[in-house]
């Protein structure tokens, strides 16, 4: 890392024209996802009193959710934000509704309220993949869009740490079903006010650029693979622990309170590591660094294994979560390298989508593997997958994503 004389601070973001009311408004609507999953699992929960439903319900809104994430973002790309978001918004936040009103009461139809589920999950708005498309936009300088993207996955890890403690406290007054209606009323109202934004009125369409950048697009799909591969073994990892973490207190026989504190420390070290990540200059390139926190995860996640105890196994998983944004900032700032122009949002969505796949998946494998082998092990095997992904990845550094601005001639030849 070096000290550079010219380090724009965190503070430098919002002294950008409109850049606060933009990042505020996205915010608002991206709460909705913190809240949703724990709204409706409760929700499926208290109307059909099973377990099974409400886990099947959720695996397919998850499944609906993450797969047409490319695609919904391809939408965005080509109409433009405005044009993509609002009709798109619209209907997610209406299904939900429509799921909240479905099952507000037990005894809702279980075929009802799946069908709605799955419908919601295809339309889910990606704010994630836009706000950082228009952080790209408008942010030519790279110190500072390091900074955006670092202080967005801060953010969103703030988000989701207090999405389900709103849920806590909605259930307190009303059914369940109030949060997924809550959940519908800030999506639908923060993506409309975030759409309103100046800046992002001046987003443009893919359609309105160049035929070149158009024809990069499958050069840039390439160079995306080392993002990707590294997001989805950072997801399998994260996956992972808050099952691993819910095992090693039912061993040693503390209560589930136990079980949200260790979790929390790893939002708290996430949170962290995104913010000196960001506010440091560094001299290494994003692909080199991003093996080695894959890496880093890998070995925090190996040393949580050998916890004899809670203070240890607190300590450890903090650590892990210390790799965790920077290695997912690090991912989406070379997916948006990578992308041209025009097609930015679906470069992040594809990063996205790796982490939510790779989660889905981490939970599952570790689950089954659970009541078989140890649980040292089992911590070993997760942080086996993110520094394996690390290891993959590396030779995807020979796809270098190709600068903004330089032509076709001085190109490297991809590798991947």
């Amino acid at each position: 890392m070096s000290a550079s004389p010219s380090r724009p601070s965190y503070a430098a973001l919002f002294r950008m024209a409109h850049t606060r009311r933009t990042f505020t408004t996205a915010l608002i609507g991206r709460l909705s996802y913190g809240i949703v999953s724990l709204a409706m699992m409760l929700t499926v929960t208290r109307a059909t009193g099973s377990y099974a439903v409400a886990g099947t319900v959720m695996a397919l809104f998850g499944a609906m959710s993450v797969a047409l994430s490319p695609a919904r973002a391809a939408l965005i790309d080509r109409y433009g934000p405005r044009r993509a978001l609002i009709p798109m918004a619209s209907l997610y936040a209406t299904l939900l509704a429509a799921f909240a009103a479905a099952a507000w009461r037990p005894g809702a139809p279980v075929t009802a309220i799946g069908a709605l589920a799955v419908a919601a999950g295809a339309c889910t708005p990606p704010l994630g993949p836009t706000m950082r498309a228009v952080w790209s936009e408008v942010i030519e300088d790279k110190p500072l869009l390091q900074r955006a993207y670092s202080l967005d996955g801060v953010a969103e890890e703030i988000l989701f740490v207090s999405g389900p403690l709103l849920v806590g406290v909605v259930v307190q007054f009303a059914p369940p079903a109030a949060g997924v209606a809550l959940s519908a009323l800030l999506v639908w109202a923060g993506t409309l006010a975030f759409v309103l934004s100046p800046i992002v009125a001046g987003v443009r369409p893919a359609a309105a650029k160049s035929a070149e950048r158009s024809r990069r697009r499958l050069r840039g799909g390439r160079a995306l693979v080392q993002s990707v591969v590294v997001a989805a073994g950072v997801g399998l990892s994260l996956g992972a622990i808050d099952l691993l973490v819910m095992a090693f207190a039912q061993q040693r026989h503390h209560g589930d309170d136990v079980v949200a504190w260790v979790l929390a420390a790893l939002s708290v070290g996430s949170a962290l590591g995104g913010l000196l990540n960001g506010a440091v200059n560094w001299r290494t390139s994003a692909r080199v660094r991003l093996p080695l926190l894959a890496g880093g995860l890998g070995l925090a996640l190996f040393a949580a294994g050998l916890a004899p105890g809670l203070g240890t196994l607190t300590v450890a998983v903090a650590c892990a979560g210390f790799f965790v944004a920077p290695a997912l900032t690090t991912s989406y700032l070379i997916a948006d390298e990578a992308a041209p122009p025009g097609f930015r949002t679906q470069a992040g969505a594809w990063v996205n989508t790796a982490v939510n796949a790779g989660s889905s998946g981490g939970a599952a494998g570790v689950g089954f593997l659970v009541g078989h082998v140890s649980l040292g092990l089992c911590f070993a095997i997760s942080g086996a997958a993110a520094a394996m992904a690390g290891l993959i990845s590396v030779r995807g550094t020979g796809a270098a994503a190709v600068p903004r601005g330089t032509p076709k001639d001085a190109e490297e030849p991809s590798r991947v």
